[in-house]
């Protein structure tokens, strides 16, 4: 299978994106996608991750990152087939596809960040681009709670994708954790998706609020670059089966 042959089955064509989502994405390098998931949606997934969290307990998120201060978990493709939306739903697949061109699924996660917690540093997730390098990898964040001021929104720094040769730290003065002159938070509610080139600078903030502040995201990565969790070696044979051949094409198995 080809990538386009696997995105036009899933329902991906050049008419999900307008022109405003397209500019965003070059020039931000953000875009919120409003309404992607209904109201039921976003209600079962969070009953769904609550059920994951007790039942895995302190091993939850291992398959890929632990952070203190968060719930996280990891693996969640092989985990429910309600998370299949976020690695199949045209209209992200279509932001992605404008980031990357050819792509497949690198990890598919979660993460709550916890009350009086959550706060991040600003960074990337590829490191540094040098000159003459392209976009490698696209993240989307499908957010579970509104997204407010004061329960943790992820900041961003508009444009900083396209920087070249520097990253965060050396504009804070060493320090990532201090808050950048341009940042902007995120602010949206439950059941937006937000695409964005994860060369984009980006962080959590603390969470003020009393509950915590949950979010899944599915981060996408050149075909030729590697995972961040091993699709491969991690699917399951019942996964495998509900699968179709394009959903697997996009995990890279």
């Amino acid at each position: 299978m080809e990538m386009e042959t696997a995105l036009s089955e899933l329902g991906v064509n050049d008419d999900l994106l307008d022109a405003k989502t397209k500019a965003q994405l070059d020039n931000d390098g953000f875009a919120p996608l409003p309404g992607i998931l209904s109201p039921e949606q976003v209600a079962a997934l969070r009953k769904r991750l609550a059920e994951l969290s007790r039942i895995e307990g302190s091993r939850a998120g291992e398959e890929v990152h632990q952070e203190a201060g968060t719930e996280r978990l990891s693996d969640l493709v092989n985990k429910d087939p309600m998370f299949e939306v976020c690695f199949t739903h045209p209209v992200v697949l279509a932001a992605v596809r404008h980031v990357l061109g050819e792509f497949r699924l690198s990890s598919l996660n979660s993460r709550a960040a916890l009350p009086g917690r959550g706060h991040q540093g600003l960074h990337a997730d590829w490191g540094v681009l040098q000159e003459g390098q392209g976009y490698q990898v696209c993240n989307s964040i499908w957010l579970l709670d509104d997204f407010t001021a004061e329960n943790g929104a992820t900041r961003v720094v508009p444009g900083s994708h396209r920087k070249r040769g520097i990253g965060p730290a050396d504009e804070l003065d060493g320090d990532p954790r201090a808050t950048h002159p341009d940042e902007i938070q995120l602010i949206a509610p439950a059941g937006t998706v937000v695409v964005f080139n994860s060369h984009l600078w980006h962080g959590g903030t603390r969470n003020n609020s009393d509950r915590p502040r949950r979010a899944l995201h599915s981060y996408f990565t050149r075909r030729d670059q590697p995972q961040q969790l091993d699709q491969a070696e991690y699917l399951r044979v019942r996964t495998r089966d509900r699968l179709s051949p394009a959903a697997l094409y996009l995990l890279g198995v």
